[in-house]
């Protein structure tokens, strides 16, 4: 990966539905340059695919941490309780006094509930501690706070 695939990938972040052409412009490349280097990018993974993404507003249900802390020898063996899980859209180990964090996005705080209680019935789970996600300020995909949430004097 060289410059030119680093700014055709950030042209990408800020938008991916924009034309190969305006990104061509941006990167001073060709069209054609451009289009074999998007599709290299994508045939090596290193663009595994595009997304919609929706505003917080537009957004339903609701999502939260759980910190999770276990009794396995290894976290790989606790693990299939959140697979089991279709809400449950990460679970990464962590260092600390907890041993994973799951991030999981319910359709309803009952469901949440739900889920929270399903996790709590496996007897390797020591402790759970829940975050319910109030907003969102950083977001790793590019986006920026809402302007509702700037204009409100918060950070």
């Amino acid at each position: 990966m060289d410059k030119f695939d680093t700014a055709i990938i950030n042209s990408l972040r800020q938008d991916a539905r924009q034309s190969v052409s305006r990104i061509a412009e941006q990167v001073n490349l060709s069209r054609s340059a451009v289009a074999e280097r998007i599709k290299k990018l994508e045939q090596t993974g290193v663009i595994r695919g595009y997304q919609v993404l929706l505003s917080e507003s537009q957004k339903e249900g609701v999502s939260a941490y759980f910190e999770i802390q276990h009794r396995c020898p290894r976290c790989a063996d606790v693990v299939p309780v959140f697979q089991a899980i279709p809400e449950v859209i990460t679970c990464r180990g962590i260092s600390g006094e907890m041993d994973l964090l799951v991030y999981v996005h319910a359709p309803s705080m009952r469901r949440l509930h739900e889920i929270r209680e399903y996790i709590d019935t496996h007897t390797d789970i020591i402790k759970i501690k829940t975050h319910v996600v109030m907003s969102e300020w950083i977001n790793n995909l590019g986006e920026s706070p809402s302007p509702t949430s700037r204009e409100k004097g918060h950070p």
